[in-house]
């Protein structure tokens, strides 16, 4: 009975199935029954339902395409081969109601074909005509263009027309005409502008001939740059024949000279110190022989100061605004002071006023007289300097050259040369014989203020804005030493006028050096100013420095006392 409770007694062919899905034989577990052979059970075989095919669909019947109406078309030659097709396209087949190809007479052009045909040769044609253009040869010139066009007899420009554009439609005009055929026309025009050119040129060439490019000097100027010239000549042979025996003779030792000159530069101490004006100074300058010192101040009054006492002589008063510069004549006792009022003027000892030199357009700076004394260098802040003729006052060269002030000016000893220096940092070196620039001297960062020729004629030193002095060497046109002389600006520059053994320089830093000729080194310091040293000269033999400042004093350097004291030591 618990048999028959656990073990069915028959089962289905579905749950046989499910418990041997495989075709697996089932062995009851069941051990007290006797065990029958039982069959093994075959699942039946399970067909799966036919699914009907999906019937395709059913496409829907298209409108019918709308006949095109033939159009006769002409036969386009394409590479030189005949084309006779009268459809659109080069693959369209003959259909039953089309002709054969050349029997096009039956069809009528439209007049949709019939535009869309003249558009084309149109085009063409216009494509022909700008290959034809760009073949011909149009002037760039917006003058030429213009003369062209006017002799072809069309307007010269139209409303709003620029340059290209006028251009252009003269290309159009030629191509036109070309394509016409009217080459004689376009010729005609051609030949008539190449003869209006070729006659300017001939006018031109007798233009530059009548207007040469440099400015035609006055007779003045030339009888000047002929006598300098003469001058210049007999100068520089003597002092290449001097240099010349100081090379070869035995006697001569210009190392001991330049030694003695520099112990005696060495020895230089402060000798006097006088007030002398109310107004700081600017420029002082000594007489030929050394006896009379020249100054000038802002209060636009200069003096004359007897050497070696310092003691006034003379005032010169003339100058209504402040006085820049004063220099002595080489030759004759006259001296000239510049002036802010644009003038300069020449004195005498006695203090009267000789001549007025007036033409410049800005305040003056420095002032050099040439070495013949027969000429006078003015520098303005007009961007020139000039030269004038110190016995008639009149004005010889206006020089152009700096592009901004000009400040400093000075001549060479020998005569031939002017130095200019300004403040676009640049000086220049100017042949007075032929009025060239035959140097730039490039070097300074900042203003140039000072320049000065050295005795042996080939050293030309400048001092600026930017503490450095420079020494030139003409004949290499290039810098030779490089002086880091003071910390600040150098004033005024100056070598020993007689032979150039030394160089001193002023500068606002309240001091003067001395430096040496043979290497530029240091060989004394003149401190003794409170305010900004202006300017200084050297007596000819170089006993005497003399400096003037804006604590308005004229300290004189002296190695005299020096010598006194050592013969009574001697004694």
């Amino acid at each position: 009975m618990e048999i028959d409770e656990e073990v069915p007694a028959s089962t289905s062919p579905e749950e046989v199935s499910d418990l041997a899905p495989d075709g697996q034989t089932v062995v009851s577990a069941v051990n007290a029954a006797p065990v029958q052979p039982i069959q093994p059970i075959v699942p039946p075989v399970v067909v799966p339902p036919t699914i009907a095919p999906i019937p395709p669909p059913v496409p829907r019947p298209l409108a019918p395409l709308p006949v095109r109406p033939p159009v006769l078309r002409p036969p386009v030659s394409q590479n030189g081969e005949v084309r006779m097709s009268d459809s659109d396209s080069d693959h369209d087949d003959l259909g039953p109601n089309r002709t054969a190809t050349g029997s096009t007479g039956e069809y009528e052009v439209s007049e949709e074909s019939r535009f869309i045909r003249e558009r084309q040769e149109k085009a063409i044609q216009e494509l022909l005509m700008k290959r034809r253009a760009k073949a011909l040869a149009v002037p760039t010139n917006d003058m030429a263009v213009r003369t062209r066009l006017r002799k072809l007899g069309e307007p010269m420009t139209l409303f709003g027309e620029r340059e290209m554009e006028r251009r252009e439609r003269l290309r159009s005009i030629m191509a036109k005409l070309d394509a016409e055929g009217q080459l004689e026309k376009l010729m005609r025009a051609h030949e008539e502008e190449e003869a209006a050119a070729s006659a300017p040129k001939v006018d031109a060439e007798e233009e530059i001939v009548q207007y040469p490019f440099y400015t035609e000097g006055t007779k003045s100027l030339l009888d000047a740059r002929v006598n300098i010239a003469k001058y210049s000549l007999v100068r520089a042979a003597l002092r290449i024949q001097r240099a010349q025996r100081k090379r070869d003779d035995p006697d001569e030792d210009v190392d001991a000279e330049m030694d003695w000159a520099l112990k005696q530069s060495e020895n230089l101490v402060l000798d006097c110190s006088e007030i002398g004006d109310d107004r700081p100074l600017c420029g002082c300058s000594f007489s030929r022989d050394g006896k009379l010192l020249a100054t000038s101040s802002l209060s636009g009054v200069g003096k004359l100061w007897s050497m070696p006492q310092v003691k006034k002589v003379s005032t010169l008063k003339g100058h209504t605004e402040r006085a820049t510069d004063v220099a002595f004549s080489p030759v004759h006792d006259h001296l000239a002071t510049a002036s802010a009022d644009r003038t300069a003027k020449l004195w005498n000892t006695e203090g009267s006023l000789l001549r007025t030199f007036e033409g410049h357009l800005d305040r003056l700076a420095r002032i050099s007289f040439h070495p013949s004394g027969k000429y006078l260098g003015t520098a303005s802040f007009d961007k020139t300097w000039r030269l004038w003729d110190v016995d008639t006052g009149e004005e010889l060269l206006l020089q152009e050259g700096h592009s901004r002030s000009v400040y400093g000016i000075a001549f060479h000893h020998d005569g031939s040369l002017a130095a200019s220096c300004g403040l676009d940092a640049l000086a220049r070196v100017w042949d007075l014989r032929t009025g060239r620039s035959i140097l730039a001297l490039e070097g300074h960062v900042k203003p140039v203020l000072g320049i000065s020729f050295s005795p042996n004629g080939y050293h030309l030193a400048t001092g600026g804005e930017d503490n450095t002095c420079r020494v030139w060497d003409l004949r290499k046109k290039k810098s030779l030493y490089t002086i880091p002389a003071h910390s600040n600006l150098i004033s005024e520059v100056k070598f020993e006028p007689q032979e150039g053994y030394f160089l001193v320089t002023a500068s606002y830093d309240m001091t003067a050096k001395i430096w040496s000729a043979r290497d530029f080194k240091p060989v004394k310091t003149l401190a003794g100013h409170e305010a900004k040293v202006t300017s200084l000269d050297v007596v000819g033999d170089g006993r005497y420095i003399a400096t003037v400042s804006h604590d308005r004093t004229i300290k004189l350097w002296s190695s005299s006392s020096n010598e006194k004291e050592h013969a009574m030591d001697v004694d």
